[in-house]
């Protein structure tokens, strides 16, 4: 009886905590930032828009520069990355925000990527006022630093229009590309592959 008295008492209290955790859940969901903004400095515009397989982490995109060309009069390329298979890409047009994540504070967090000197910084990025966005990047814990950046819906000359990974777009990591683009089709059931006829002199590809 005294078990039972107990379990009485504790079950309606479970339910309010769970219920609590689960209200505390629904208001940490960041604010959708997606969109084109303006940096502080004024130098570049970054496209902002889901990624990911489900669509819960939040990318970033160069699609415009106020300087596109170096002192040789050629287009800005990814020189300092560290990775040589990016370092002869565009600067218009990389990624520089990271997959984000959401956070208990109900904004994104993860890295931010330089191309002034090919290095990822921690960043914190989130949305309190229609039409701006709060960027804090921090060299180390210590060391941070907050700008705003303001969203536009205007297209600039030389400013990429298209989808990203399409035409006229800007193109993400291989680690956070979504497209399904390279992938081969499944065989139907019950079919039979065809036998591959090797070619003279040289041995039956699988």
């Amino acid at each position: 009886m005294r078990f039972s008295s107990i379990g009485r008492r504790v079950a309606p209290l479970a339910i309010l905590a769970l219920s609590a955790l689960a209200g505390a859940a629904q208001a940490a969901t960041p604010a959708d930032p997606s969109g084109t903004y303006l940096t502080e400095d004024g130098r570049a515009r970054v496209r902002l828009e889901k990624c990911g397989t489900a669509a819960d982490r939040l990318c970033g995109y160069v699609v415009w520069l106020k300087v596109p060309l170096n002192d040789k009069g050629e287009p800005r390329i990814d020189f300092k990355n560290p990775d040589p298979k990016k370092q002869a890409r565009p600067s218009l047009g990389h990624q520089l925000i990271l997959g984000l994540k959401p956070n208990a504070d109900a904004h994104y967090e993860g890295k931010i990527y330089n191309s002034e000197d090919g290095k990822s910084y921690d960043v914190t990025i989130w949305t309190d006022a229609p039409g701006e966005l709060t960027v804090r990047g921090c060299l180390i814990a210590f060391l941070c630093k907050s700008q705003t950046w303001t969203k536009v819906t205007d297209l600039l000359p030389g400013q990429l229009p298209g989808p990203t990974n399409g035409p006229n777009g800007p193109h993400s990591d291989p680690e956070y590309a979504t497209s399904a683009a390279g992938a081969k089709p499944t065989a139907k059931a019950g079919a039979k592959p065809a036998a591959p006829k090797p070619a003279a002199g040289a041995p039956a590809q699988e």
